[in-house]
Order: structure tokens, then C-alpha cells, then sequence
């Protein structure tokens, strides 16, 4: 049987790897973290992504743990609603096939999918890369050393693996000119339930949304240029505070529960973009690959199309990996690129720069509410125009390369 090292326990991982073991590969994962990761952001899930899902036998677990949000509001300073719309639009443009969850349960899922067929190690990383004639030497920084057939990077944004393999992050990464951050808050005193809440002033965002548990949830997108990041909770902290100096609305309570958090997401907002993505026995998928940005809102189900279609070339081709390596970015490229010059108009409507880009994004926004106006707005980057294939899956005599 052939055996797949892939970087990365998130969504890309644990969803290739159920899909190699139904094509007949033996996968173990590889991840940095000591445990799954907790808290972060919650995605908007539909279109082919959420196909998968329901291929995987995901949907009632993941309409358990998901939410039915009925209302986005962009607020002004008082609280009030400024602009906003239903979501029967995304009804409208998913055909109902559409749900939020938080991205860490999206990923718990995942991996009790896989959890008991699959080696999966925590706390540990990939530190070395060589391949040779037959398979692939790893170095672990804690593992030592192994051998694999094929190693697959999983591992996102700052993916190990590409660097390993393909280069500096520098040479992919394109900076779109925003940071992001986000924090969970235990028993925040107010709460919008199923409703998402924008509050927008010029070049800073601060959303929130109501979890399960008494939790809130809080999302910032700032205007930054400059691309870097403190590594520090204490300094990511302060950079908040920074850059929402000033701010009104909520922001003095949030600022105040800011004090209790130990947990905090904190990145820039990049695209990847790679003229391959395959090296020799060595494959990037998901963000590692193509990252279309945090802001794009579909990262995480473009993360388990990939995976799908690595594993199921993988499956069509029997076992030669050249074949299904070749495949697999000749059926997506073209797909990714458009998503990704979606992501890069999408990604200034969060937190405009000018007066004018408020005022202009708000009248987009109001006008979202007018039946079929939608579609005729975002259509074109919601609606997935990939045909997902179906692919030979429970082949356990897959051939040498």
C-alpha cells in the first residue's frame, strides 16, 4: 500500500486523508499544534465544499454545530442599523444548501472521521524534505526520521511544506493589504442571536456574532500595508488597541474583555499564488497551495475540494502520482484563479479606506435586500462553475508508481 505523510490537521488534512484511505493509501498527519485548535473564526459554508460534506456524512453534525444566521447588520456608532440584508440571499444563490459554523468545529469533524483508521501526530513537525528514487525521506523535529511515498503540505498560509519543498513564503505571497484578528469572550453582555453585526469605520471593522455556550465572537479587519505582524499575544494585544484607538461603538467593552482573553487569532490577509503546485513526490493543497485569502469566505471549502480531487486523481490514476499530480491542478487552476480575483475585489469591502468606500459599500449592501439584485451583484463569486467529479473511491489494490 502506498503511504502519504500530509502536513496539517485542520480542514485540507483530515479531509484528504479520509478520501486516500477510500482510495486505498495508508495517510498518517503531521500536526505542529499540541492538540486540535480551539476558538478562531467561523466560516460561511456552501456550494461544492458542502457537497463534499454530505458525501462524508457531515451534514446533520454539521447543522448541529453550525448556525441558521437570518440577518446581517452593519451598525453605526449608536448601535443602530445603518444597512443590511436577510440571508434569503445566500438561499437564493446556494439553493438553501448554505449554513455558518465555526471553522474549529468544521475541523473537529473532520477528524473524527478519520481519528480511529489514521496515524495522526500532534506536536511534532516537518523540519527536513529529500526526495528520492521511491519515496520521500522526512525529518521530524521530534519523530526523526521516516520515509513516505508521497508527502502532501496541508498546512496552510505559512505552510512548512512549501517552504521546504517550493521556496520562501516571500516568493507566493501576495499582501492584500489588511491584518485580521479574532478573539472568543465567555459571557459578553450583549447578544444578537443568529445575527452578524458590522460595525465600519474608515480603514477598521469590528465584527460580532453569538456562539453556542455563552460565547461571542469578534472579527477584526484594519487597513495595514506594511505586512507585518507581532508574534506576541501581549504585542498582538497592543497592536489592537493601536489601531482601534478612537473606535465607538462597542468597542470601550470589547477593549476591557480584550484583558481576559488568552486565545487570540492574528494574521495578515494574503493570497498564495504558486505556478505549481507539485514537486517531484512532494503536493500542496488548500491554502498552502492557492490560499485565496482569510476574507474570501470560502477557504475552507476549497480547502476539501482540493483534497477530494488530489485523492481522487490519486484514485483514477492508480497509484502513479505524476499522472494524478498533473490532473489534479489542470481540473482546478483555472477554477482557483477565478476565486481568487473574487477574493481580491471582495477584500476592501470589509473595511473601506474612504468616506466614499463606506457610503458606496453600505448602498451595495442595502441593495443586497432587492429580489434577484444579488445574484446579479455576487453571483459570479458564490456560485461554483466546477463539476465535481466522481471518482473510483474503495479501490484497495491501488498499483505502484
Amino acid at each position: 500500500m502506498k503511504t502519504v505523510l500530509i502536513s496539517g490537521a485542520g480542514i485540507a488534512g483530515p479531509t484528504l486523508a479520509y478520501w486516500l484511505e477510500r482510495a486505498g493509501y495508508v495517510p498518517t498527519l503531521v500536526e505542529r499544534a499540541p492538540a486540535l485548535r480551539r476558538g478562531g473564526y467561523v466560516i460561511d459554508f456552501w456550494g461544492l465544499g458542502y457537497d463534499i460534506a454530505e458525501r462524508m456524512g457531515l451534514l446533520p453534525a454539521i447543522d448541529r454545530a453550525g448556525y441558521h444566521v437570518r440577518d446581517l447588520r452593519i451598525v453605526g456608532d449608536d448601535g443602530r442599523r445603518v444597512a443590511g440584508f436577510g440571508t434569503r440571499v445566500f438561499d437564493e444563490l446556494t439553493g438553501g444548501r448554505f449554513i455558518t459554523l465555526a471553522r474549529s468545529d468544521l475541523s473537529r469533524l473532520l477528524y473524527d472521521k478519520i481519528s480511529a483508521s489514521t496515524e495522526v501526530i500532534f506536536d511534532d513537525e516537518i523540519v527536513a524534505l529529500e526526495e528520492r528514487a521511491d519515496h520521500v525521506g522526512v525529518r521530524l523535529l521530534r519523530g526523526g526520521e521516516r520515509r513516505f511515498d508521497l508527502v502532501v503540505g496541508a498546512d496552510g498560509l505559512h505552510s512548512s511544506v512549501r517552504r521546504l519543498a517550493f521556496g520562501p513564503q516571500s516568493a507566493f505571497e501576495r499582501h492584500l493589504g489588511y491584518g485580521v484578528a479574532a478573539i472568543e469572550i465567555h459571557d459578553y453582555d450583549r447578544r444578537d442571536e443568529n445575527t452578524y453585526l458590522m460595525y465600519t469605520e474608515r480603514g477598521r471593522m469590528i465584527g460580532r456574532f453569538a456562539l453556542h455556550g455563552g460565547r461571542t465572537l469578534f472579527l477584526f479587519i484594519f487597513a495595514d500595508d506594511t505586512g507585518l505582524w507581532p508574534a506576541t499575544l501581549a504585542d498582538q494585544k497592543a497592536r489592537l488597541r493601536e489601531v482601534y484607538r478612537g473606535a465607538r461603538w462597542e468597542w470601550p467593552q470589547i477593549a476591557s474583555a480584550l484583558d481576559r482573553c488568552d486565545d487570540l487569532y492574528f494574521d495578515r490577509v494574503s493570497q498564495i499564488k504558486m505556478d505549481i503546485w507539485s514537486k517531484g513526490r512532494i503536493a500542496l493543497i488548500g491554502d498552502a497551495a492557492f490560499c485565496v485569502s482569510l476574507v474570501a469566505g470560502q477557504g475552507s471549502a476549497l480547502a476539501m475540494i482540493s483534497a477530494y480531487v488530489l485523492a481522487g486523481e490519486l484514485a483514477r490514476a492508480d497509484g502513479c502520482y505524476r499522472d494524478a499530480f498533473n490532473a489534479y491542478e489542470a481540473r482546478l487552476r483555472s477554477y482557483i484563479e477565478a476565486k481568487q480575483r473574487g477574493a481580491a475585489r471582495f477584500a476592501a469591502a470589509f473595511a473601506p479606506r474612504t468616506s466614499y468606500g463606506l457610503w458606496f459599500r453600505n448602498q451595495v449592501v442595502r441593495a443586497c435586500s432587492w429580489p434577484g439584485a444579488a445574484r446579479l451583484m455576487v453571483g459570479r463569486d458564490i456560485t461554483d462553475r466546477l463539476d465535481l467529479p466522481d471518482y473510483r473511491w474503495d479501490r484497495h489494490d491501488t498499483a505502484s508508481a
